[in-house]
């Protein structure tokens, strides 16, 4: 009896010692967050391959995100070993599997002595556009990193999450793309900002609910870290359909950054009130950027296609417009949706881009914008494949979330996100560490941002931008393949960056210093 008293008092004295330890540390919020029992977590983790090799799936069959895909932005976010061995267990014969040909010839980039010119290391990939440069906008720049962190909102996104993504975009010299939910303290960390406006008009908002320039260009005068303003027309989680915030959300921070009142429900209708059609909307994108300084853009998920039309002829016709158009692919997902609106609303991303970029092109504009592409292409294939159909940049989301701690648990809509990512419990968001998820966050854009130019590198290019669709083939089934440019219809006036780009975009990353 007394050596089994002993033996209980000692677990119970280790299972302290444990609790302690998890309590204490910062780095795994699902540690914090459940002490000991938390633990198992990582164990059933490290034995995950060999249950599911023989019990559930692969590594290729979950969802959103597969295994193998959360396993590469994990390792890469905490600086691991990112390789796998044994070849791959993809199942490389299904549907438009993407395969890149790579030249018999790489590219061998300069030598660079990262001593004394660290922003030119493998990490660096500047956008191959400027932004605002068709319009000759006042704030007109080039982003410094092809890859921005995607519209998350603070309301969303808890606080923490929200600050460790701003932190993260800073160390990264990425931009970072507020959500419509407004400008809030947790996106004051140094981090560069792109302030979307929706159709609540959160942060540049009247009583009424209507826009108010006056407090957009307050906004924007104060906070000189925004360097664009996107106008939000719909999202790929769930297009056409507007948003409640419940009373109970609407907390003094929240209510703070929103600029509405504290306990009241707020509605974001499906719809703008400050334009109705394709010439108002240009002159709406014309007025706020006159008045504030900076780039403006659109975002969208893709639906009608004669708007798209509309757009690009007004364009041409005018010679106004907005700066960048961010392309949202259907299978986006940072906001919760109806499983309708979520499933069968709005095209996916490789045919919604196809789709309008082709469009442009027939109207002469598709080279005066800035294209932005969203929807899983936070992945290096995905991404080269993206910018060979135009995407200028990549706007990653959900891959940010995984970075910061995410475990695709999808409860995101429940308030009960165990990593403190989607949820404002004061519990679970104590888990998240701020310091500690930013430079995972940075590791994995930087390190996105290398892959892609080792792709391109072995495509015989310096910059993603200049690799052709004709460097990556999709498999069809049987012997059957095409390129990415047959299969979804560019043709010569569609393909590639205009020509006299390309001297200057394959400058960016051959000379001995950052632009």
């Amino acid at each position: 009896m007394t050596i089994f008293i002993a033996v209980v008092a000692i677990v119970v004295v280790v299972l302290i010692i444990l609790a302690v330890q998890d309590l204490l540390q910062v780095r795994h919020a699902i540690r914090r967050n459940f002490p000991v029992i938390g633990r198992l977590r990582y164990g059933l983790e490290k034995i995950g391959p060999e249950l599911r090799q023989y019990i559930v799936t692969d590594n290729d069959e979950e969802r959103p995100f597969s295994r193998d895909q959360r396993r590469w932005v994990y390792s890469t976010a905490k600086k691991e070993n990112q390789y796998f061995g044994f070849g791959t267990d993809n199942k490389m014969d299904r549907p438009q599997y993407p395969i890149v040909r790579q030249a018999a010839f790489p590219y061998q980039p300069p030598a660079v002595d990262n001593a004394t010119n660290g922003n030119q290391d493998e990490t660096y990939l500047p956008c191959a556009k400027v932004l605002g440069e068709w319009r000759e906008r006042t704030g007109a720049f080039r982003p410094s990193s092809a890859v921005s962190i995607s519209a998350m909102s603070f309301g969303s996104l808890s606080g923490p999450a929200i600050e460790a993504l701003n932190r993260g975009a800073e160390i990264a010299g990425c931009l970072h793309n507020t959500g419509e939910g407004g400008v809030s303290h947790h996106h004051r960390h140094g981090g560069e900002l792109i302030f979307q406006l929706g159709t609540g008009y959160f942060g540049a908002r009247r009583p009424d609910g209507g826009f108010d320039l006056d407090k957009a260009v307050e906004l924007v005068g104060a906070t000189p870290a925004i360097k664009a303003i996107e106008i939000k027309l719909s999202q790929g989680a769930k297009p056409g359909l507007g948003g409640r915030l419940p009373a109970a959300k609407v907390t003094p921070e929240i209510a703070e950054a929103r600029g509405v009142p504290v306990g009241i429900t707020v509605a974001s209708p499906a719809h703008h009130t400050a334009f109705g059609d394709v010439a108002s909307m240009i002159d709406f994108i014309e007025t706020v950027s006159a008045a504030c300084g900076v780039p403006v853009g659109i975002k969208s998920a893709v639906g009608d296609r004669r708007f798209w039309s509309e757009l690009a002829e007004e364009m041409r016709r005018t010679g106004r417009g907005p700066d960048f158009i961010a392309i949202d692919g259907g299978e986006g997902g940072t906001g919760a949706a109806p499983l309708a609106f979520s499933d069968h609303v709005s095209l996916p991303y490789r045919l919604a881009m196809a789709e309008v970029y082709k469009s442009f092109a027939a109207h002469q504009m598709h080279q005066k914008v800035v294209w932005v592409g969203a929807g899983k292409l936070g992945f290096p294939v995905e991404g080269l494949l993206a910018m060979t159909l135009g995407a200028d940049m990549l706007a990653v989301g959900r891959e940010a979330m995984l970075a910061a701690g995410c475990i695709q648990a999808q409860i995101c809509h429940t308030g009960h996100c165990p990593t403190g990512v989607a949820t404002h419990s004061k519990w679970l968001t104590r888990g998240l560490d701020p310091t500690d998820k930013s430079v995972r966050v940075a590791n994995y854009i930087m390190n996105l941002r290398r892959e892609l130019r080792h792709l391109a590198n072995a495509c015989g290019k310096s910059h993603p931008a200049l690799v052709e669709g004709t460097s990556i083939d999709l498999l069809l089934g049987g012997n059957n393949l095409t390129s990415v440019w047959d299969h979804y219809g560019y043709d010569e006036t569609s393909r590639g960056l205009a020509s006299n780009r390309l001297d200057e975009v394959a400058g960016l990353l051959e000379g001995s210093a950052a632009q």
